[in-house]
């Protein structure tokens, strides 16, 4: 079932939601899926809608066309040369890239094509990624006099420092190869498994409980900068609060009786 966002004939972004998998497409290939106004707007209204509901256990960001995406669009940036509207426009997909992060379900992005600036930055921001052996990453505004600032948060907590500052310096396009090897994607896939390999990995997590996967996302995020200690007693109290659920209940149940649990959450 696909849902446009707006009555327009011909959405910036799609939604089609199956089997607790909401799968969003950029829709604008003629433009490279940059990440205008118009699909900023977009993807932070469905990601806020999503974040809120319970039907929903994952979260798939897919395009149409050649590119995934190619970041911000410089039309609009060359158009509107204030640091008023330059700050407003990074604020915005700011946001967009931290609502990626903390939303309560796990975020995959399904690469087709070239990633570059903020495109990468997206794909860098989400939680899992995988690619087509066909695309290509980088941020390459360097070449242009522009260092991608922004999209190097998204990178330092994704791959190593040095991986990141290659990238952000020489602006040099990574084989999908080579950004599964650094650790920007989880792996690359011929062309024609990509949908396949995208739709068993979203099916496979949304076949667990919604309630553990949504609390390990949080559990996760919340303890990896942490000092040791501080990481262990932010899990452990995370790991109570999930066996004392209903769904952590049931698990426990079933293991012991020697049936697959039947989860609510």
């Amino acid at each position: 079932m696909s849902t446009a966002l707006a009555p327009a004939a011909n959405p910036a972004l799609l939604r089609a939601d199956a089997h607790g998998v909401a799968t969003l497409t950029l829709n604008r290939p003629a433009q490279y899926n940059t990440l205008s106004e118009e699909m900023l707007a977009a993807l932070s209204a469905t990601l806020g809608a999503i974040a809120q509901d319970p039907k929903v256990r994952v979260v798939v960001i897919a395009s149409t066309g050649p590119a995934f995406s190619t970041g911000h669009c410089l039309k609009e940036l060359r158009a509107r040369r204030t640091g008023e509207y330059y700050r407003e426009v990074l604020a915005r997909c700011s946001a967009l890239m931290q609502t990626v992060v903390t939303l309560p379900q796990p975020v995959v992005a399904k690469v087709q094509g070239i990633a570059t600036a903020a495109g990468c930055q997206l794909v860098a921001s989400c939680d899992l990624a995988i690619a087509s052996n066909a695309a290509r990453f980088a941020t390459s505004g360097i070449h242009y006099g522009l260092f991608c600032a922004t999209p190097g948060v998204a990178l330092a907590r994704t791959v190593a420092r040095k991986h990141a500052l290659e990238m952000l310096y020489t602006g040099d396009f990574l084989t999908a190869a080579s950004a599964a090897e650094m650790g920007l994607i989880n792996r690359a896939v011929a062309a024609d498994a990509l949908d396949a390999e995208v739709d068993t990995l979203a099916r496979k997590i949304a076949a667990h409980s919604g309630y553990a996967i949504r609390l390990g996302k949080a559990s996760f995020n919340a303890q990896v900068d942490l000092p040791l200690d501080a990481a262990y007693r932010a899990a452990s109290a995370d790991l109570v609060r999930n066996l004392l659920a209903e769904d952590g209940v049931e698990g426990l149940n079933a293991f012991f009786e020697k049936r697959r649990p039947q989860f609510n959450a």
